[in-house]
C-alpha cells in the first residue's frame, strides 16, 4: 500500500505496524482517500492511529471466539477481523443500531467473511446465547471523546453538563454486560477515546471490585502486542496500575486508553 499511494506523500506510522499516515500542512487540500482505488477495493481504510493500536493491543488471534460489544462503524471489528486472519467467530453489536449502520458496507468491502453483525430488534439481549464462553470481549467504551479533541477541539464548548456522569454509568452497564461474555481464562480490552481518569482508571478499579474474579494484564505485557516496537511505545505511553494512555503529545495520536482484564 505504501508504494500504491506513494502520490499522496504517505509514510509509514511510527507505532502501528499495519499504519500508513498522511502529513498535512494546515492549508493542505483533503487527498481524497474515499475516491482512490485501494479504498474503493476494501484495501485500505481511514482509521486514527491510536484507534489501530487500541485494536492490536486487545491481542486478538486466529481461532478465538471474540465480542466486539460496541461495534459502532466498524473500525475496531475490521482491524478485529484482520487480525484473526478470517479464523474463528467475531460477533459485532452494539445497543445503538443507527451507529452500526455503516459497518455492513465496510465488511464487504474488505472482504470479511468470519464476521458476524447482531443488531439489536428489541429489548432483548442479542448476546443471549452466549454466556462465559468468549475469549476476548472488545468495548470500545461509550465516553465523552476528550481524547479526539486534538481534532475536534471546538468539541469541548459543545459538551455538555453531566455529560461525564451519563458516560460513566454507561460503561459500567457496558464492562458488567461483558463480565458475564467472558470464559475463565478469557480476556476483555477496555478502551476509551478519553483522557478523563474517570473514564479511565478510576472505571477499570470499579469493576474490579465489583468483579474480583478479574485482575488486570500489566501495560507492559499487553505491550507486548506490537512486537519489536513494544518497549518504545511502553515508554512513550503514560501508565498506571489499570493500564496505558496514549496522547497527542506523547504518542502523536488521539488520546486512548487501553486496560485488558483476564477473568480468573
Amino acid at each position: 500500500m505504501l508504494a500504491s499511494i506513494a502520490h499522496l506523500g504517505a509514510a509509514l506510522t511510527p507505532w502501528s505496524p499495519t499504519g500508513l499516515r498522511i502529513q498535512l500542512g494546515a492549508d493542505a487540500r483533503n487527498p481524497g482517500i474515499h475516491a482512490e482505488e485501494d479504498f474503493i477495493k476494501g484495501a485500505i481504510e481511514v482509521q486514527d492511529e491510536g484507534s489501530q493500536l487500541a485494536a492490536l493491543l486487545t491481542g486478538a488471534k486466529p481461532g478465538e471466539q471474540v465480542i466486539d460489544l460496541c461495534a459502532g462503524a466498524g473500525g475496531k471489528t475490521l482491524a478485529l477481523a484482520a487480525m484473526m486472519q478470517g479464523k474463528g467467530r467475531l460477533v459485532a453489536t452494539d445497543r445503538d443500531k443507527r451507529q452500526l449502520a455503516p459497518i455492513h458496507e465496510r465488511l464487504s468491502r474488505a472482504g470479511v467473511h468470519n464476521a458476524e453483525v447482531r443488531t439489536p430488534k428489541g429489548p432483548d439481549d442479542t448476546l443471549s446465547d452466549i454466556k462465559s464462553t468468549a475469549d476476548l470481549v472488545v468495548i470500545d467504551a461509550p465516553c465523552t471523546g476528550t481524547g479526539t479533541w486534538r481534532r475536534n477541539p471546538d468539541a469541548k464548548w459543545r459538551m455538555r453538563p453531566g455529560a461525564l456522569e451519563v458516560r460513566v454509568k454507561d460503561q459500567i452497564a457496558v464492562l458488567d454486560r461483558a463480565a458475564a461474555l467472558a470464559k475463565p481464562g478469557g480476556r476483555i480490552a477496555y478502551i476509551t477515546c478519553s483522557v478523563l481518569p474517570q473514564e479511565n482508571g478510576e472505571q477499570v478499579g470499579r469493576f474490579l471490585v465489583r468483579h474480583p474474579e478479574f485482575e488486570i494484564v500489566s501495560p507492559a505485557q499487553t505491550a507486548l502486542a506490537l512486537g519489536e516496537r513494544a518497549a518504545d511505545f511502553t515508554a512513550a505511553t503514560l501508565q498506571s496500575a489499570e493500564g496505558l494512555l496514549m496522547t497527542p503529545r506523547r504518542t502523536g495520536t488521539d488520546g486512548f486508553f487501553v486496560s485488558i482484564l483476564r477473568r480468573n
